[in-house]
């Protein structure tokens, strides 16, 4: 029985060397140990043997048996993760697997390039508190507390006094009560409205732009907005300036430009009309003047506001303006 033992270990041994796939591998486990396999079938023979020799060669037959799962375990390793054989090297001629990577949200990337136009236009950026003072967000804009022009805009009240900014235009009598004139500021920024529907969100960005100096015309405004309007839009983009009403300009106007969907000709998104409010505008009310010591008689100025979102709705042929805040990779990897 012993010489059966050691002949089965050098046999095993040998043809283990020759093992070169996982089917002769698996082959090897059951000839020699598997359930009918050699080592099972001497265990099996031990009753056979006289009573003082089998615990010698019961051990044996353990030891062999434990050597040949081991070299059974080492050898699977090399078919496996890991593994050592010639065809698992690495292949440095291999182009490697660019990993995916992010980049710049839509409403940022239109925010970046509308304050880039201004800032080449001469204007400084300046920013404010998202938390704002009545003050600031309504009476020092020439709406005081019982102006109806107050429920142009749904407001989210922290306190009587104190609300979430419903545009960026407090950041005029902030820098007008800071610098005297020449100003010329543009402040972007988060705004908050109850309002919510495709074309409204409750939290949404504005860019807010103010210039004033000596002899400042409407013609300067609408020379500015027309070439905002041909560098974001392209130089064909026809526009119009359409009067309008706003508590702390006038004259007021707003802008439309040509419906960027149908050419003009009339669809479901410009109302059948073939234009597109965009922004709106203004010469700053000599009443604004008065609550930062600007003197009506000497200094005018223009203001007007832009939403991004819009913006960027209306440059990207987006109807839905929630699919900005929806983190939809699909449609923010379009970008």
């Amino acid at each position: 029985m012993k010489d059966r033992l050691l002949e089965i270990e050098r046999k095993a041994s040998r043809e283990l060397e020759g093992v070169t796939d996982p089917e002769a591998l698996e082959q090897f486990r059951v000839r020699y140990l598997g359930k009918k396999g050699e080592i099972t079938s001497i265990m099996r023979d031990l009753g056979r043997l006289p009573p003082q020799e089998r615990p010698e060669v019961g051990k044996l037959a353990n030891r062999l048996k434990e050597k040949l799962n081991r070299l059974f375990e080492e050898k699977k390793r090399d078919f496996g993760p890991g593994r050592r054989d010639e065809k698992a090297f690495l292949d440095v001629s291999l182009p490697g697997r660019e990993p995916p990577r992010g980049q710049l949200h839509p409403i940022t990337q239109v925010l970046e390039e509308v304050c880039r136009i201004f800032v080449r236009m001469g204007y400084r950026i300046v920013k404010g508190p998202n938390v704002e003072l009545d003050y600031y967000n309504f009476e020092a804009l020439n709406i005081p507390k019982d102006h109806p022009a107050r429920d142009m805009q749904d407001t989210f009240y922290i306190s009587e006094n104190v609300v979430l900014r419903t545009h960026t235009s407090p950041m005029q009598v902030r820098t007008m009560e800071r610098h005297p004139p020449p100003v010329a500021v543009i402040a972007p920024g988060r705004v908050y409205r109850r309002d919510s529907d495709v074309s409204h969100t409750p939290m949404f960005h504005q860019v807010e732009g103010l210039l004033v100096d000596r002899g400042v015309t409407f013609g300067d405004l609408k020379g500015t907005l027309t070439s905002f309007v041909h560098q974001m839009f392209g130089k064909k983009t026809a526009l119009r300036f359409r009067p309008s009403f706003f508590p702390f300009t006038e004259p007021s106007a707003e802008v439309d430009i040509r419906c960027v969907i149908c050419k003009g000709e009339g669809c479901r998104t410009c109302g059948q009309t073939g234009w597109l409010e965009i922004l709106g505008s203004g010469m700053v009310d000599p009443a604004v003047y008065e609550f930062v010591d600007y003197d009506p008689e000497v200094y005018s100025g223009f203001a007007f506001g832009l939403g991004i979102e819009r913006i960027a709705m209306l440059k990207y042929g987006i109807d839905d303006i929630h699919m900005f805040f929806r983190n939809d990779i699909r449609f923010l990897g379009q970008f």
